[in-house]
């Protein structure tokens, strides 16, 4: 991993590994990195274990994981950068420079933030109503049913929310629609994720097109028309 990391971000320079969680606990408070990239699965404990032996978190976390389906909703719900095994080197690349705008920025996650993520991942809560969207400031907590709808803008994503607010997020419009899918949400169109909850009416075409509450139009790709006429078919 580390030679990889050499290779496609060579602007990071590697000032310690560790094997363990002891190991990587006393590395991290001695050198003080501002990015960390952690393996769940370590020699004694997981990545998991090392992180709550902090108070707070003045670094940025990347994970490395092969872990369960559920452990990575509860990354993607709450903002939480990882890669799988094997790394892919594009998404290495990504990672990094989303990381280097929360360092540049000083938006770390928060002991609240990790708290939540944590016990998502222990299985203690179930993944809520709601999704941790990193903006310029940090991280915003959004309500799912204040979401109109996602657009995709190159490898970021605009939520349109009901309030006629943006906000716009570093992670891709993909990501999304990961975890959203299966809260109501649909995938319109290539570029637009939408709330099922905030269509207003759909109007036929080649695709045909979808009006929301806000009144915005969105094009339905001919490819997925069929599946939307299903869901709102009585």
């Amino acid at each position: 991993m580390s030679k990889l990391i050499l290779q496609e971000t060579p602007e990071i320079k590697l000032v310690g590994q560790a094997a363990d969680t002891n190991e990587a606990f006393i590395a991290i408070n001695e050198l003080k990195p501002q990015l960390i990239f952690l393996d769940i699965m370590m020699r004694d404990e997981t990545g998991f274990d090392l992180l709550q032996r902090f108070n707070n978190y003045p670094f940025d976390i990347i994970f490395t994981t092969a872990y369960n389906e559920f452990a990575i909703k509860a990354f993607k719900y709450n903002a939480i950068d990882y890669l799988l095994k094997p790394v892919d080197r594009d998404e290495l690349r990504m990672a990094v420079t989303r990381a280097k705008e929360r360092v540049n920025n000083r938006h770390h996650a928060s002991p609240e933030q990790m708290e939540i993520f944590f016990q998502s991942v222990n299985g203690q809560q179930a993944i809520q109503n709601k999704i941790a969207v990193p903006t310029s400031e940090g991280f915003e907590i959004i309500e799912l049913d204040d979401i109109l709808y996602c657009q995709s803008s190159s490898s970021y994503t605009y939520f349109h929310l009901h309030n006629k607010r943006k906000l716009i997020s570093s992670y891709p419009l993909k990501q999304y629609d990961d975890i959203l899918s299966e809260r109501n949400f649909f995938r319109a169109h290539k570029s637009f994720l939408i709330n099922l909850s905030h269509v207003k009416l759909y109007r036929k075409g080649e695709g045909g097109t979808i009006v929301m509450s806000d009144g915005e139009e969105i094009e339905v790709s001919r490819r997925n028309k069929e599946a939307l006429i299903k869901i709102f078919k009585p």
